[in-house]
């Protein structure tokens, strides 16, 4: 019961420091995504991950655009496909978002 409970306030404490952290290692961005340190890796080597590597050695990502790399590829509701579509039928266009479609 007792190491069940010093666990929790270790995993407590990694997640507080974690949260106040905007410059993160590898072990952090493992922790933060819940993706795998090789994975991390691989797409480090394929450059499909933003980081940052200062002194040749150590890498390092900033949280901010990791965040915003996990929310790439955005798949769209079942209702916002059917809103579309509705605006098409009506409009014979697709509704304009960021971009040209």
């Amino acid at each position: 019961m007792e190491e069940r409970i010093l666990n929790q306030l270790d995993r407590i404490e990694r997640n507080s420091l974690l949260a106040s952290k905007n410059v993160l290692c590898l072990d952090d961005v493992a922790l933060l995504t819940g993706l795998s340190k090789s994975w991390l890796y691989k797409a480090t080597c394929s450059h499909s991950i933003p980081f940052y590597r200062p002194n040749g050695k150590q890498i390092y990502f900033d949280r901010t655009e990791v965040e915003n790399w996990m929310k790439q590829n955005r798949v769209a509701t079942k209702q916002e496909i059917e809103q579309e579509a509705t605006t098409y039928v009506v409009t014979g266009k697709f509704p304009k978002k960021g971009g040209a479609r």
